[in-house]
């Protein structure tokens, strides 16, 4: 672990591959069964009293090749609930007092497929920023997609799927996400 300060406590099962790319700014646990790979360009950067639930899967890049992922900043008293996945190839950056409920899965990059004479597979991924501000619940199994910025104080509704900016103070709900009122 790099410049870490404070205690880890990491869980039966639970794996961290590159671990000199993984940073805390205070105390972080890590859940039973969970994935925390911290291979990217900038690591994994995490604030003080952050917990990453049961079998939740953290991966800034592929395990089968390809470009090294950019990263992911967590802010403090940020949680993770069990199985989310974050797929942190793009940029990710999440603030304070962020609450993920179980199966929460945030992701920020997209295949390209704009070649229909060449497979999917082979034209390779756009990486997108995708940011989460201060105060946010995301409900339990939502998905955010990539590019997405969701303002302070948002809750955004279980099973939801979040393809634009969501405004501060904002309710969301639906598939795809929209504004069902202000807090």
């Amino acid at each position: 672990m790099r410049r870490s300060k404070g205690p880890l406590f990491v869980g039966r099962g639970a794996r961290l591959k590159n671990p000199q790319l993984i940073s805390h700014d205070g105390r972080l646990v890590i859940e039973d069964f969970a994935e925390v790979q911290g291979l990217s360009k900038h690591g994994l950067n995490f604030g003080n009293e952050v917990s990453i639930g049961r079998s939740t899967q953290i991966r800034p890049s592929s395990y089968y090749g390809g470009e090294i992922g950019e990263g992911l900043w967590v802010g403090d008293r940020t949680s993770f609930g069990a199985g989310c996945f974050i797929g942190c190839s793009g940029e990710i950056r999440i603030g304070n007092d962020v609450m993920l409920g179980p199966g929460v899965r945030l992701f920020s990059e997209n295949h390209i497929f704009s070649e229909t004479d060449l497979p999917i597979k082979a034209q390779g991924v756009e990486r997108y920023f995708l940011t989460i501000r201060d105060n946010v619940w995301i409900g339990s199994g939502a998905t955010i997609t990539a590019g997405v910025c969701i303002g302070s104080g948002v809750i955004i509704a279980a099973g939801s799927v979040v393809t634009r900016d969501l405004p501060d103070n904002s309710v969301a709900a639906g598939v795809p996400a929209k504004v069902v009122r202000l807090r």
